[in-house]
């Protein structure tokens, strides 16, 4: 399992580095892009990238769960969570990376 993580400073880089943009302007683009699929999110919709996957949102019931630390049992609200599937592609490409 790979220890490093990407970061937004990750993706700007790469942006400045394969587009050519200036490091605002692909500063800029990552951000507006991540604040697009927020955005999106926040309004219930779905978003697809094609050949990468579709993150939405769906409710969680509320549940009786357990402190592990002291075995008091708590109750989880109900609430909202963002879910992410990969696309065929994606898990095709990750499956193959692993070889």
């Amino acid at each position: 399992m790979a220890d490093s993580t990407v970061t937004r400073m990750n993706l700007t880089e790469a942006v400045f580095r394969e587009v050519g943009l200036s490091r605002y302007e692909s500063s800029q683009l990552v951000e507006s892009v991540l604040e697009h699929i927020s955005d999106a999110l926040i309004k219930d919709e779905t978003v697809k990238i094609s050949s990468f996957g579709t993150f939405c949102t769906r409710l969680k019931n509320p549940r009786i769960g357990r402190n592990p630390k002291t075995g008091m049992e708590a109750e989880i609200t109900k609430r909202r969570v963002v879910t992410f599937r990969p696309s065929q592609l994606m898990k095709e490409r990750v499956r193959i990376g692993n070889k």
